[in-house]
C-alpha cells in the first residue's frame, strides 16, 4: 500500500490553520499569534484558540478587560490549547475592594491617577505555560499562573499557582490529580519539548502522545 503524503504543518503565522475536509480553512479556530494584534498579550507559537461564534477581535473575546493601556499582561506559552467560552478575567476587571465601598467612583467622573475609589497600583500579569489545555467554558482570574502541561476543566474557575501537569476542576478549581509522578514530571520539564524545533516536535509525536519517556530523551535535539 503507498504511503499518503503527510501535508505541511502550518506555520505559526496561519491565522486559520486547520483544514476542513473540503479544502476549506475552519474559520473558528486561530493561532492566536496571527489573530492577535494587543501589546499587551504575549503568545508562543502554535497556541490556539476555538470558538463556535468565531469573533471579530479575539482579544477582546478572550480578554475583554486587558486593554490597551492596561498595566498588566497576559501571556501564553507555546502549544497551548483554549476551548470554546474560555474568559481571562486580567487585573484591569478589578474594583478596589478594601475600603467600605468597591463602587469605582473614578470611572464616571475621570479616572485620573491616585484617585481612592481605583486598584492602588498595578494588578499582577496572568501567566500561562506551555502546553495546557484549557477546558471550554473556564475562567482563568487576575494573577492566575498555569503551570506547562496543565489541563484545565470545563467551566472551572482558576486562581492563584497551578503546578506543572496538574489537572485542575471546579469553582475555585481545586487539583484532581496530577497527570504524572514528580520524577516524570521534572523529565518532561527539563526535555521542555515545546521549545524544539517544529520538525523535531512531529517526528516524535508518538513518544510525546504515546507518553514514552524514554523514546522522547531520545529524540531530544
Amino acid at each position: 500500500m503507498p504511503d499518503i503524503p503527510t501535508p505541511d504543518f502550518p506555520t505559526p503565522d496561519t491565522r486559520h490553520p486547520v483544514r476542513l475536509p473540503d479544502g476549506s480553512r475552519h474559520p473558528g479556530t486561530v493561532f492566536l499569534r496571527s489573530a492577535v494584534d494587543h501589546p499587551r498579550w504575549e503568545v508562543g507559537e502554535y497556541s490556539y484558540a476555538s470558538a463556535f461564534d468565531p469573533p471579530a477581535d479575539w482579544a477582546a473575546h478572550l480578554a475583554p478587560y486587558l486593554f490597551d493601556f492596561s498595566p498588566e499582561r497576559l501571556v501564553i506559552g507555546r502549544f497551548c490549547q483554549i476551548a470554546d467560552g474560555v474568559r481571562f478575567i486580567t487585573a484591569s476587571a478589578n474594583h478596589r475592594y478594601d475600603g467600605f465601598s468597591s463602587f469605582p467612583f473614578a470611572i464616571f467622573d475621570g479616572p485620573t491617577p491616585g484617585r481612592p475609589s481605583l486598584p492602588q497600583g498595578p494588578g499582577p500579569d496572568t501567566r500561562i505555560g506551555h502546553d495546557v489545555w484549557i477546558g471550554q467554558g473556564a475562567r482563568i482570574l487576575p494573577g492566575a499562573r498555569l503551570g506547562s502541561g496543565v489541563i484545565v476543566g470545563a467551566g472551572a474557575v482558576v486562581t492563584g499557582e497551578v503546578p506543572p501537569y496538574a489537572v485542575v476542576a471546579g469553582n475555585p478549581a481545586r487539583v484532581v490529580r496530577m497527570r504524572f509522578d514528580a520524577a516524570t514530571v521534572a523529565r518532561l520539564l527539563v526535555l521542555a519539548w515545546w521549545d524544539w524545533p517544529i520538525d523535531r516536535i512531529r517526528a516524535a509525536e508518538a513518544a510525546i502522545c504515546g507518553a514514552d519517556l524514554d523514546a522522547l530523551e531520545r529524540a531530544a535535539p
